[in-house]
């Protein structure tokens, strides 16, 4: 396929001077000296590292991920309804009602309201400027909220005993934030931990000390196969991060490139993350450790490496009898990873179910045991949600290996939109079509407002910020509600029902990597019984 965007990207905010590009390159047909328009060679000759990222100057307040069409995703499946009867309900007109569906599920024996887990959510701006909002709107969703890697070692408050974190004000207020308007049943909080957090004692802190009941051993991500990644717009803030181990770039104890960003030559420095490298053995005696300390639930996050490492994760996973596996497909995406990385590298998300799908059936012939999956990767709806859980059950009784899906970017988005649209309307400049359809102040035009304030009265828009009210209004009303529906329309009144004859492929790709059938396939043999019966 052609990459028209090779050389133009919006993530790294370039452009090119003509449409009609070059399809290999992505470069204008023809190239001129007198040209002021930033193509990704020409931003390149001036900021160099700087355009593998998302834009620099947008860090803290936006999230990137792959623009690239990876020629299989969710949109080749399509839901297959049905007439008569169905399962999990009274096949009654009267009773069979959406509203009456059942999407309830548990995610490594954690109850969930709506089978969605959210984040990870760590160090990087984006997630503590919007930490509010998202703690509290999954509290009152009741799923999952996972805080990223990282937060104890970023946090500027955070005391450390002989290199071992005692105290971080951060990870408390992430912690509590949910705890507050967590109902005790579904949902809870993950914390999420890497090299570094292993290394500053994390996982003692957060059970210990802050009653954290789910560990999640961080191996990487789909955007990038590469250690966390966060700016930092300040020398003294970069010089105490690489004092505390970190790998900052460029080295703020270098003269010259102190003299450099006091010049202003640059803005912001990188603080990276080391990768762990995972064995069998000492990962099984890590998590035994987990639990010795108190650990309720123990998790893996895991990108979408080659198929190999699909399986090895699996078997590993199943040796330690981990609670859950998050898999995450290329195509999602994070805070702050590399472009090319984001485009060019990984499995994307269809393709990366199918492996662990075949690799959770081997586990399964073979008596072992196979931990949940949560599916993970550009997730934004409830007909993706659908498909990539049906696609996991195989119809024999035992229910979907998916069990629920992590989302980061989406939930992040209605959180900044909600933010954004509260500020316009406190100054009185709200898009007129919106004050027009919606009204002008949030009481009038967050939806799930009345519904919230019955329970929680003058909180709501108060301590229960109305970003948060934006989160809880997409999750519940949007994607719960959604996904109702679409069960309802399969005649399938509880979500572990649905199944792998629910969906068909519309293309022979999807099909061939899959194994669901094409539509033209599903049930033809059934005609001339059905109609000469």
């Amino acid at each position: 396929m052609a990459d028209v965007y090779a050389n133009a990207r919006s993530t790294t905010g370039t452009s090119v001077r003509r449409r009609d590009v070059n399809t290999l390159s992505g470069m204008c047909p023809i190239c001129v000296k007198e040209c002021t328009v930033l193509c990704e060679i020409g931003k390149s000759a001036f900021r160099g590292r700087e355009v593998l990222y998302p834009e620099p100057e947008q860090f803290g307040w936006s999230t990137a991920a792959s623009n690239k069409d990876y020629g299989l995703d969710w949109s080749d499946f399509n839901i297959l309804s049905r007439l008569r009867g169905a399962e999990g309900i009274e096949p009654s007109p009267d009773v069979a009602l959406f509203h009456n569906v059942n999407i309830e599920a548990k995610l490594g024996g954690i109850p969930l309201k709506i089978p969605v887990a959210i984040g990870a959510y760590g160090s990087t701006d984006v997630a503590k400027n919007n930490w509010d909002a998202l703690a509290i709107g999954a509290a009152l969703s009741g799923v999952i909220v996972i805080i990223g890697e990282n937060v104890c070692g970023v946090d500027k408050e955070s005391e450390f005993t002989n290199g071992k974190v005692t105290r971080s004000p951060e990870m408390e207020r992430r912690v509590k934030l949910f705890k507050e308007y967590w109902d005790g049943k579904y949902g809870d909080v993950a914390v999420q931990t890497n090299v570094e957090d292993q290394r500053f004692g994390v996982d003692e802190y957060v059970v210990s000390k802050l009653e954290v009941n789910i560990i999640e051993r961080k191996w990487g991500q789909g955007a990038k196969a590469i250690g966390g990644e966060i700016r930092v717009s300040s020398l003294e803030r970069a010089l105490e991060l690489k004092k505390r181990g970190y790998l900052v770039l460029p080295d703020p104890e270098d003269p010259v490139v102190q003299e450099a960003f006091r010049d202003g030559l640059f803005k912001t420095f990188e603080r990276h993350s080391r990768v762990g490298f995972p064995e069998e053995r000492s990962f099984v005696e890590d998590v035994e450790w987990l639990r010795s300390i108190g650990a309720k639930h123990v998790t893996i996050k895991t990108g979408a490496y080659r198929p190999v490492d699909v399986a090895w994760t699996m078997k590993v996973a199943s040796e330690a009898k981990v609670d859950y596996v998050t898999f995450d497909g290329a195509g999602g995406g994070t805070g702050m990873s590399p472009v090319p990385m984001m485009n060019e590298m990984g499995t994307p998300t269809v393709y990366l179910e199918a492996q662990i799908l075949k690799c959770a059936r081997i586990l399964e012939k073979a008596g072992k045991y196979v931990p949940d999956i949560s599916m993970a990767g550009g997730f934004v709806n409830e007909t993706q949600i659908f498909k990539a859980i049906a696609m996991s059950n195989f119809g024999d009784g035992k229910g979907p290996f998916v069990k629920a899906i992590t989302m980061g970017r989406a939930p992040l988005t209605a959180a900044m939109k909600a933010l954004y649209f509260c500020e316009l309307a406190e100054k009185g400049r709200l898009p007129r079509d919106f004050a027009e359809k919606y009204g002008a102040s949030p009481e009038t035009f967050f939806i799930a407002a009345d519904e919230l304030k019955k329970e929680y009265g003058d909180k709501v828009g108060r301590e229960i910020p109305w970003s948060a009210v934006g989160v809880y209004t997409y999750l519940s009303e949007r994607i719960g509600v959604g996904l109702k529906q679409l069960l309802a329309g399969a005649r399938k009144f509880r979500l572990d029902l649905i199944d792998r004859s629910d969906i068909a492929a519309l293309t022979k790709l999807a099909s061939e990597v899959t194994g669901i059938p094409m539509l033209h396939e599903i049930e033809t043999e059934l005609f001339e019984a059905i109609l000469t019966s």
